[in-house]
């Protein structure tokens, strides 16, 4: 097991939340994103710092361990929720990590409003979850291109 690190770009669900509305009273624009990120490699460097020129503040949904083995399979995830959010931390593109459950960040979507919801290449517009939302609230979807073909798939398959 990993001692405990500290991380405090790591919100609860309520705390980001009440930190997005107060951004947003502020006149900053709301970004969010979400993934596993089970290997962090290029390729999600790449869409963190992408995601992060949409708006002021980003916010990162991040699966938690239970939620990556039911997605990926019973062999992940590779580094436990602790150690991925804490690498993710680093990152100055990320403001804010929250993490999640359930198989699609559909609640944090709701609770947090973004502005601007973010997802690679692989997505489109209508296989994003949450992209109904967000456009009926007047907020708008991005999707960034893949860099350089780059996947944790591939890498793992290495």
């Amino acid at each position: 097991m990993v001692a405990h690190l500290q991380n405090p770009k790591l919100l609860t669900l309520p705390l980001a939340t009440a930190l997005a509305l107060k951004e947003r009273s502020l006149g900053r624009r709301v970004v969010f994103t979400n993934g596993c990120f089970d290997v962090l490699h290029a390729g999600h460097v790449y869409l963190l710092n992408e995601a992060s020129k949409f708006g002021d503040i980003l916010f990162l949904g991040l699966n938690d361990d239970d939620s990556v083995r039911r997605l990926k399979g019973p062999g992940r995830p590779k580094q436990p929720f602790e150690l991925r959010a804490y690498t993710l931390a680093g990152l100055e593109a990320v403001d804010y990590i929250v993490p999640f459950s359930e198989d699609t960040p559909i609640e944090l979507i709701r609770a947090i409003r973004p502005d601007v919801l973010v997802k690679g290449g692989d997505y489109t517009i209508d296989t994003i979850v949450g992209a109904a939302e967000v456009l009926s609230w007047g907020g708008r979807v991005e999707v960034v291109p893949l860099f350089g073909g780059i996947s944790t798939s591939g890498i793992l398959g290495r």
